[in-house]
């Protein structure tokens, strides 16, 4: 295994290579110019002239890519050209929150989906599996940020159960912080909820026609251990795959969620530095969402070794 996730490591490399260029180039190729966010009233020639100078924007594109590249190779962002802070701190500052929320959202996604989907696979052509399926649809179908909405409209105005909006650290007050975190968790997870619970059914309903899970029955097995050690072990290998997307996909599935509900994350540090035209913070969001999506890949494959022994990283 340890041959395998060099190999992968390595080829890696090549892929990150190739993420560098399409953010360096998507965000130096979008209108708009950080020097006019800079100057403010003050638009002179020579005061733009001199913040692209300051900012290295006066060079060719392609000399810009070389020296940006080199300081990622050093393990240096750049800073933040609105508030001049290294963008490794302004993301790490923000990122724990971000965490917070996408693994709270998770594991809703998951604590809604696999039951449900197994008692629709379980229970196939029933009132509960036409429930379940409508429920999926309609979590693929609605928006995160209309749910992020109503669930505010009817939990914090209406019925005050929850806060409507921020974030209040863990170590600080941690039933507050659970209180702060349901909704934009129940929020972002819907949609992967949904997603899952189709996986986990139809998978299921294939796990459960194969040839070992009858043999298993014949052999007397109880149907109980039958389901859950036998048939849901290997009928979540599909959905392993999907949750390795979603966990890749944290950062900028947060970016609206977190504008709804004010939440302090990189989701909502992505925005803000959008509209400041911040572009070196945007380049260090995206590129960290990519390496997100590379390592989540990596950890999927292996956890399909750990669910199906007969899978080989030889």
């Amino acid at each position: 295994m340890t041959t395998y996730v060099l190999r992968r490591l390595v080829l890696m490399v090549p892929v990150a290579f190739l993420v560098t260029i399409g953010v360096f180039m998507l965000i130096h190729l979008t209108p708009g110019d950080p020097a006019l966010i800079l100057l403010g009233e003050d638009r002179s020639p020579q005061a733009i002239a001199a913040i692209h100078q300051q900012l290295g924007l006066d060079k060719p594109l392609y000399v810009q890519y070389l020296i940006w590249l080199g300081h990622i190779v050093h393990g240096d962002f750049g800073r933040s050209i609105t508030t001049h802070q290294p963008v490794t701190t302004a993301i790490g500052e923000r990122l724990p929150a971000t965490l917070e929320l996408g693994a709270v959202a998770l594991i809703w996604s998951l604590l809604v989906a696999i039951p449900l989907g197994t008692i629709a696979a379980l229970r196939r052509g029933s009132l509960a599996d036409h429930l379940a399926t409508g429920l999926a649809v309609g979590g693929v179908s609605i928006p995160n940020f209309f749910i992020g909405i109503v669930l505010i409209f009817f939990l914090s105005v209406t019925l005050r159960l929850f806060p409507f909006g921020g974030y209040v650290p863990f170590n600080q007050d941690p039933f507050e912080n659970l209180r702060h975190v349901i909704l934009p968790a129940i929020a972002l997870g819907t949609a992967g909820a949904a997603i899952n619970m189709r996986f986990t059914r139809s998978s299921m309903i294939e796990v459960l026609n194969q040839d070992y899970i009858r043999t298993a029955r014949a052999k007397g097995a109880p149907w109980r251990r039958v389901v859950f050690i036998h048939a849901l072990k290997n009928a979540l290998i599909p959905v392993v795959t999907i949750v390795g997307l979603q966990i890749g996909g944290i950062i900028e599935g947060a970016v609206v969620t977190e504008t709804v509900f004010t939440w302090p994350g990189v989701g909502r540090l992505a925005v803000e530095s959008i509209f400041n035209r911040d572009y070196t913070v945007v380049q260090g969001i995206v590129l960290l969402a990519a390496f997100s999506y590379l390592i989540a890949n990596l950890l999927v494959d292996l956890v399909y070794g750990w669910l199906d022994p007969r899978i080989s990283y030889a």
